[in-house]
């Protein structure tokens, strides 16, 4: 795959307890519909500028392909100030590239790796 497609996801907020990692490694639609739910429920609900981040990876990246029919729903959910990220590892095992992701996903090296690393700057950690 090639790197030059590879985004940074959103920059760490300033206090690291501020951000969100969401979690989200299935396929199945209707999980996908409950964790677009909750982390639209976390924006609200959170204070202004918490930085929200949710990790695809797994069969979980069908949300950022389109192929779980919820495009218009991830789209509010960044336009609301989220930061959808999709698995390389995941997009290369399935011959993909960053081109078959809606816009605005941002692709990370590993999904599982980038949680780590949230989790180790002081990001909470959800999975819904």
């Amino acid at each position: 795959m090639d790197t030059a497609q590879h985004a940074t996801p959103a920059t760490p907020p300033a206090a690291a307890t501020d951000g969100v990692v969401v979690h989200l490694p299935e396929a199945d639609p209707a999980r996908h519909e409950a964790v677009l739910r909750n982390t639209a429920n976390l924006i609200r609900a959170l204070e202004p500028g918490a930085v929200i981040e949710l990790v695809t990876h797994g069969p979980g990246v069908e949300l950022c392909t389109g192929e779980s029919g919820l495009a218009a729903v991830l789209a509010d959910l960044q336009s609301a100030g989220a930061t959808v990220c999709a698995c390389a590892n995941t997009l290369a095992a399935r011959g993909l590239t960053a081109a078959a992701l809606l816009p605005g996903v941002t692709v990370v090296d590993s999904g599982v790796a980038h949680l780590v690393r949230r989790q180790r700057q002081g990001w909470s950690y959800l999975r819904p």
